[in-house]
């Protein structure tokens, strides 16, 4: 039996918004004046990214009949990312984010996700997707947060994998998109499984790996979120225990750490720019290793690029509206000396 054509380069599959940042960087939350509207959601930033960078992106999210989903899909259309997979969804609502920008390390964010379009996608809509028609499939964490999106994400990987095509699995934990955080790691846990790559921050890793202590905290309302601490190597060894070909660790402006399941550890230097705004670094990063991967270039390489990515990202306003183009990112990386 042939394999399906590859139609596209990647599918990324997960939440999206309309994102209102703060018009005036360095303005505390309550005091903002204004807000510039761009779009976002990990997912959707990472297909925007990765067709800046020249790859056939295609984007599986929902969106609700309402100017909201109209302005995501005008944005994706213009950006040449493949719409047709994105379902607008009758009764729901497209979803928003309002974000503060006080650098060097506050970046308070609000989600407005109540009955969000992207926390429908159904069984139907990933089986008319095409997933078998990529070269890679990125999930998103937040996407397993609820039904029927989570069920349907497994099915997305399960399809994957079944065709031999690569699942990378980005953790993006977000806290208050889940009824108790430890279901983030019961949920995620469940799910590496099915990767080939798993893509996150620390705090992220140990979120998944919640030892039994921070579990019995967290359900003393001893912790929150932001205080979760832990064995970061144990839970490292946990997420390669999976099975998966590699664990790339976010280090912010160190750069990336990968870990191989055969004990290989490597360090990848981040690129030195001035910080304005970390949000949408992690998701510039990912479509730029993705780049990397679908071209065959080795570990190193790969996060070299999506170190340059999430570099550019980061002197800038937003994420997506700003995620560099190929041509611009790879000057960039000369510049510095190259990969």
């Amino acid at each position: 039996m042939s394999e399906p054509e590859k139609i596209f380069d990647v599918t990324t599959y997960g939440r999206s918004s309309i994102d209102l940042y703060s018009q005036e960087v360095g303005s505390p939350f309550e005091e903002i004046p204004g807000f510039h509207a761009f779009v976002g959601g990990s997912p959707l930033n990472i297909a925007v990214g990765c067709s800046r960078l020249g790859l056939n992106a295609s984007l599986l999210t929902g969106v609700g009949k309402d100017k909201v989903g109209d302005f995501l899909l005008n944005f994706l259309k213009k950006e040449k990312v493949v719409t047709e997979n994105i379902p607008v969804i009758e009764g729901a609502r497209s979803s928003a984010v309002i974000l503060g920008i006080e650098p060097p390390d506050r970046f308070p964010l609000v989600y407005y996700r109540d009955n969000c379009a992207d926390s429908q996608i159904t069984i139907d809509h990933v089986l008319e997707a095409g997933i078998e028609k990529s070269r890679m499939l990125e999930v998103s964490g937040t996407a397993l947060n609820i039904e029927p999106t989570r069920s349907s994400a497994f099915l997305a990987a399960e399809i994957a994998r079944k065709n031999k095509i690569p699942v990378m699995l980005d953790l993006d934990f977000r806290a208050d998109q889940w009824h108790d955080i430890r279901a983030f790691g019961v949920t995620t846990r469940a799910f590496m499984r099915n990767a080939n790559i798993v893509l996150g921050t620390e705090e992220e890793v140990l979120a998944a790996f919640l030892t039994h202590e921070s579990q019995l905290k967290i359900s003393h309302q001893q912790i929150s979120a932001p205080e979760i601490k832990g064995d970061i190597d144990a839970a490292i060894q946990g997420i390669l225990s999976f099975g998966v070909d590699a664990l790339i660790l976010k280090t912010g402006s160190r750069g990336a750490i990968v870990y191989l399941p055969d004990g290989t550890i490597q360090e990848v230097p981040g690129f030195p720019v001035e910080v304005v705004n970390i949000l949408g670094a992690g998701d510039a990063f990912a479509a730029g290793f993705i780049y990397g991967f679908l071209k065959g270039w080795d570990w190193y390489k790969c996060c070299r690029m999506g170190n340059a990515c999430g570099a550019h990202v980061v002197t800038q306003l937003g994420c997506a509206n700003f995620t560099p183009y190929e041509n611009e990112i790879l000057e960039f990386i000369e510049s510095q000396g190259g990969f």
